[in-house]
């Protein structure tokens, strides 16, 4: 059964993550797209570290080093700097359902993690949902023909932050939601603060106000405070259901931008954004023949006896 509780802290995160596609379309009007995906990760880390050094109660042990730096692929390194090349290309609005496969991607990866046994519908409207978001990136594009190197960064961002927010979700149950991501962030900060440096070498930022402004809520928001209750949710769980609440995060996204960028709001994008959403939700509550009682998350920089030795 899925928690009233998890369902909010999930929701609270994805009006937070609402706002990165508009956003990040907008930071890189002003500076390089690796320069925007590495740098919020710096500004972010360097929150988190000082979160931890403050009320940091823990440190990961042994396998969980592993699974940190897995999670900070996905979503420190793989999916901001995949979007954000992307976003210097295709609109935001475009974007935004591209990225409405990301709920049924981190649904499958949670099933395929946990070892679920799913049913056989389960990944017929997965595939369904995939094939909707090829076809509506194709036809906006211009037909198949058109597919272009945006969309294909735009997948592969999808497939990275499935793996983190799942593998997040996941240890999260173990070291606490915030503390999950910090440690993540201040792990991969060596690499992303190397990224920053060659950015800005070889394309100094020249943002106006408002396009440092986007990049600010990018790195405290997008990168690390929305991080708290979207992992506190998925911990609650379950996990793949609890992850169906992000359905609307492109729905929002695509508003965003209207409002924000005066984007066109075209009835390919509707249909097609409806579509993908569609596909991934049904997929989503089709997703196992069983469901195992998720663990309960320990309270923020505790650690509830017994856990660290699961997922």
């Amino acid at each position: 059964m899925i928690s009233t509780r998890g369902l909010a802290w999930a929701a609270l995160g994805v009006v937070a993550f609402s706002f990165t596609v508009p956003f990040t379309r907008v930071a890189v009007g002003g500076m390089s797209p690796l320069f925007v995906g590495s740098g919020r990760a710096v500004i972010a880390a360097a929150l988190a570290a000082m979160a931890l050094a403050c009320f940091g109660r823990m440190r990961p042990r042994g396998m969980q080093w592993l699974r940190l730096a897995l999670v900070a692929g996905g979503v420190v390194l793989g999916f901001p700097v995949l979007t954000s090349f992307a976003l210097s290309a295709a609109p935001a609005s475009h974007g935004a359902v591209v990225i409405a496969l990301l709920p049924a991607a981190t649904a499958m990866m949670a099933v395929l993690r946990a070892k679920e046994r799913p049913r056989r519908s389960f990944w017929i409207l997965a595939a369904a949902g995939a094939t909707a978001a090829v076809v509506f990136a194709s036809l906006h594009s211009g037909g198949l023909a058109g597919l272009t190197s945006a969309d294909l960064l735009l997948f592969a961002a999808v497939v990275a932050g499935a793996i983190g927010y799942a593998e997040g979700g996941l240890l999260a149950r173990e070291l606490g939601s915030w503390q999950t991501i910090s440690w993540a962030l201040v792990l991969a900060s060596p690499l992303m603060i190397a990224l920053t440096l060659i950015s800005a070498a070889g394309q100094p930022p020249r943002a106006s106000g408002v396009e440092w402004a986007a990049f600010a809520y990018l790195a405290g928001v997008s990168m690390f405070l929305g991080f708290f209750a979207w992992y506190r949710g998925l911990a609650i769980g379950p996990m793949a259901q609890v992850s169906q609440v992000q359905l609307v995060q492109p729905v929002l996204s695509i508003l965003w931008a209207a409002l924000l960028l005066h984007e066109e709001v075209t009835l390919a994008t509707l249909f097609g954004g409806c579509a993908v959403i569609l596909c991934a939700a049904i997929s989503v509550r089709a997703r196992t023949t069983t469901a195992p009682k998720p663990a309960a998350p320990p309270a923020d920089g505790k650690r509830t006896a017994g856990i660290a030795g699961r997922a």
